[in-house]
């Protein structure tokens, strides 16, 4: 081969290597609660997610890259949570998207941020976007600033003066009991009773028993679906009639589908609902997909997929440091970035500014019966 034949041969490869280069996909590390006690959040924040790349990938892409998912199960145990956010760092990810339980990113957050990786997660304990990580991003607005909202509600609309409070003893329940004691002893409302629960318990019948006797006239429930489903089948067992008040999940679609006619009533602050006009596109689009509807966790999920697409192109590269610079003070308009769905703010730790919704579950379906502004 003479000199001009093999440099003729050496540019096309290098023009045919670029071009490989410039297809490679973008990969994603999907670490989620696909099995164990959190697979209905686990498995709706992985299909909301799914259901984006499919989208993104069909305009195009990322920059011209298509969007590769891998999903990581983390079987509900923090500890497998935080190997395999390192596993999904080692094959590659750009991102990594989960977990939701909060006892989970506690532990891998950590992991994330010691590899300089962006992290969207649909957690919602105080804590983690109060520890000074800069990589860890919500979707959803936390504890700290979700339960505040409900305030007015025992205060103005129910006027009660003694309150019951159920809840998980996990991250998540500690994390919303703990700012729901203080939000009661700022405006003078008496705890009269105050009930923990272990995560998985199925048995409430001693719990629902104090807090009828208790003299609370109204209840804060604050549980994970499952849990949630049970507690409420177990207060109409008893007779309850008082308010039964909870936050996020109480009245989630989960929740409703297992309690059925027991969910009736239950009223619940919440971020993201398909109850809203400006969500219920989606509702309809995830549904055709995959044939149910979807939970919050299912928004959540969506909402991370295409803030990174938005936010990367921004930038304008795959630089994770500049990324994650964006995301700091960042807002997305949804009249600019129709799929996140509602206009959205990030905050110096990672938290969400959002409207948020109260929502009461009337013949098994969840009606939005109030429109709260961004705090």
């Amino acid at each position: 081969m003479n000199i001009v034949k093999l440099l003729a041969t050496s540019v096309a490869m290098l023009a045919l290597a670029g071009a490989t280069y410039a297809q490679e996909a973008v990969r994603i590390g999907v670490v989620a609660e696909l099995s164990g006690a959190g697979a209905p959040s686990g498995t709706n924040w992985r299909d909301g997610a799914r259901l984006a790349v499919e989208e993104i990938n069909a305009e195009g892409g990322i920059l011209g890259r298509m969007v590769e998912i891998t999903e990581y199960d983390t079987q509900t145990d923090p500890q497998v949570s935080r190997a395999l956010v390192q596993k999904a760092i080692d094959e590659g990810a750009f991102a990594i998207w989960g977990t939701i339980y909060s006892g989970s990113t506690i532990v891998n957050m950590l992991v994330a941020m010691q590899n300089g990786v962006p992290q969207f997660v649909g957690s919602e304990a105080p804590p983690i976007v109060q520890q000074g990580n800069p990589y860890i991003f919500r979707t959803s607005m936390g504890a700290q600033k979700g339960v505040p909202g409900l305030t007015p509600y025992f205060t103005d609309t129910l006027g009660v003066e003694k309150v019951g409070v159920a809840w998980t003893n996990n991250e998540f329940g500690k994390g919303g009991h703990d700012v729901f004691i203080q939000e009661m002893e700022n405006v003078g409302i008496e705890v009269v009773a105050d009930i923990s629960s272990e995560q998985g318990q199925a048995d409430f019948a001693s719990d629902v028993s104090q807090l009828r006797d208790s003299g609370a006239e109204a209840i804060f429930v604050y549980m994970n679906q499952e849990e949630s489903a049970r507690f409420l089948i177990e207060a109409r067992k008893q007779g309850i009639s008082v308010p039964l008040v909870g936050e996020v999940t109480l009245n989630d679609q989960k929740v409703i589908e297992l309690a059925g006619d027991a969910a009736n009533g239950a009223i619940a602050h919440v971020g993201l609902t398909t109850a809203a006009p400006e969500i219920a596109a989606f509702g309809e689009k995830f549904n055709e997909r995959y044939g149910r509807e979807p939970i919050q966790d299912a928004i959540k999920g969506y909402i991370a997929a295409w803030a990174t697409k938005y936010v990367t192109e921004m930038v304008g590269e795959f630089d994770q440091e500049a990324f994650v610079e964006t995301m700091h003070g960042l807002c997305l308009p949804a009249d600019q970035y129709p799929n996140i769905l509602l206009d959205i703010c990030w905050d110096e730790t990672g938290e969400v500014s959002r409207p948020s919704f109260m929502v009461e579950v009337q013949d098994g379906s969840p009606v939005v019966i109030e429109r709260l502004p961004a705090n």
